[in-house]
């Protein structure tokens, strides 16, 4: 998955084509369960990186990020 941005314009590339949308109309959600980053597309989920997701919001993108907390006693956080 790809994504790219120009001009405020979001271009989601994935193995089922490719989604366009302008910046301000992307939410960057977590997903818990994956621990990854993602937008909703279509009722598509798409997962990004992190890199993606702060250059997304840069541009416009909405934040709805929220940080995970690990809870496992062997954890490094």
């Amino acid at each position: 998955m790809t994504v790219r941005i120009e001009n405020q314009t979001c271009f989601f590339t994935t193995e089922g084509g490719e989604y366009i949308r302008l910046c301000p109309d992307v939410t960057i959600v977590t997903d818990s369960a994956k621990a990854m980053s993602a937008v909703d597309i279509e009722g598509h989920r798409v997962y990004i990186t992190e890199a993606e997701a702060d250059a997304l919001t840069v541009a416009g993108a909405i934040d709805g990020r929220r940080h995970l907390k690990a809870t496992d006693g062997d954890s490094v956080i």
